[in-house]
């Protein structure tokens, strides 16, 4: 099992089944995020300081964001429904500490480099749920 900082005793986390807790929880009930993400959303930090302390999810949410990162980066990673991640970028989104633009596919400039372990971790993770 993957060692996950919001949950060090490995028990919100089951390889079997998931996550053990509602996605909601995470969000504190929202589901439908203040501003417009999609999957290929480029997010990255700001470096500001926050003014008011946040949540576990939403700071392990904001270290993804050191460097560029998309909306199904940060999904992949944290093991989390992509709707929750954009209901936590949005909080970021608001208080300054991320900022977005989307992936242009057209203009010429450095590509990101795919994540390969997190590609075949998606890979795998679909495979056993065909």
């Amino acid at each position: 099992m993957p060692d996950d900082p919001d949950d060090p005793d490995g028990r919100l986390l089951d390889d079997a089944v998931g996550r053990l807790v509602r996605p909601y929880t995470f969000s504190d009930g929202r589901t439908t995020p203040a501003c417009d993400f999609d999957l290929m959303t480029m997010v990255v930090a700001t470096g500001n300081e926050l003014r008011r302390n946040v949540g576990l999810d939403h700071a392990h949410v904001l270290e993804l964001c050191r460097t560029p990162v998309t909306v199904a980066e940060i999904a992949g990673h944290t093991r989390m429904p992509a709707t929750v991640i954009k209901v936590l970028l949005s909080d970021l989104l608001e208080r300054g500490a991320v900022v977005t633009r989307p992936f242009d596919f057209g203009k010429p400039g450095p590509v990101p480099v795919p994540d390969l372990d997190l590609l075949e971790a998606l890979r795998d993770g679909l495979l056993k749920r065909l």
